[in-house]
């Protein structure tokens, strides 16, 4: 899920930057220092929106720089276990798919996808259902439940995100329209 938040933090404001346009300076420290870091507690860090307030600055003895309490607004992506969400399948494997929901990657075992037995077809790239021959491959948009989730803030790329599609209404979004039609003849016969 996508929030605003608010975040107080101190920047450290070097001596070489100190003549030029504070804010423009605090800004690009900020991204620099906060732009795709993931905190357990807020999510990842997607981009800097505005300054709120720069305080007044400090020097430290010893250091040539200026800190400067500052108070920014961010906008951040924190997946929720039990979270639907919707993303693209950017990769397909032998033992289910990778999903992009935003700035991070889900797996979507191969169990998890339907209640039929998924093959993998190698040639093609896709998982494909033995008895309903329902398919999934890259670049399909897919509906999912975020059943498994552990963020690691010092190495995001080894975050782990669990889906599943085994439940009403969520799956290929084009197997959704299908069900909907069918659904929707069914009420006009």
């Amino acid at each position: 899920m996508y929030a605003r938040i608010r975040v107080r933090d101190t920047v450290r404001v070097p001596p070489t930057r100190l003549g030029e346009d504070i804010e423009e300076v605090i800004r690009d420290l900020l991204w620099e220092q906060f732009e795709g870091r993931l905190d357990r507690e807020y999510g990842m860090l997607i981009g800097i929106e505005n300054i709120e307030d720069i305080g007044e600055g400090r020097i430290i003895e010893g250091d040539g720089a200026v800190y400067f309490d500052v108070e920014f607004t961010a906008i951040v992506f924190k997946p929720l276990l039990q979270e639907v969400i919707e993303g693209e399948v950017v990769e397909v494997v032998e033992f289910g798919a990778f999903v992009s929901i935003g700035p991070l990657d889900a797996l979507l075992h191969m169990s998890q996808i339907t209640d039929d037995f998924m093959v993998y077809d190698e040639k093609n790239k896709k998982l494909i259902g033995r008895e309903t021959k329902k398919s999934l491959g890259e670049g399909d948009l897919v509906r999912a439940r975020i059943v498994a989730l552990s963020l690691k803030e010092r190495e995001p790329e080894r975050s782990k995100i669990g889906l599943t599609m085994r439940q009403p209404w969520l799956g290929n979004l084009k197997w959704i329209e299908e069900e909907i039609k069918k659904l929707e003849k069914e009420g006009a016969a």
